[in-house]
């Protein structure tokens, strides 16, 4: 939207180890993490991610995404800003 200051936001993909979906998923409860929900195909859960800067963003998905127990791989789609 023109004229508003947008925050910087991702998308990450998250493959869980197996039955561990719903264990992951309350891990997401974190400030930056705006949605986060369980999805079937390729991916287990698909959450959305705003932070203040690119860089808080990256460190939010590294250190507090990646880094969970059970979390198997990602894949993050950050939104291009305009």
């Amino acid at each position: 939207m023109k004229g508003e200051a947008l925050m910087p936001s991702a998308f990450i993909f998250i493959n869980t180890e197996t039955g561990f979906e719903d264990a992951v998923l309350e891990q997401l409860q974190i400030p930056s993490v705006k949605e986060a929900h369980l999805i079937y195909g390729m991916y287990d859960i698909i959450a959305k991610i705003d932070a203040e800067s690119v860089d808080s963003l990256k460190e939010t998905i590294s250190v507090n995404v990646r880094h969970l127990d059970k979390v198997r791989s990602t894949l993050t789609l950050i939104v291009k800003e305009e």
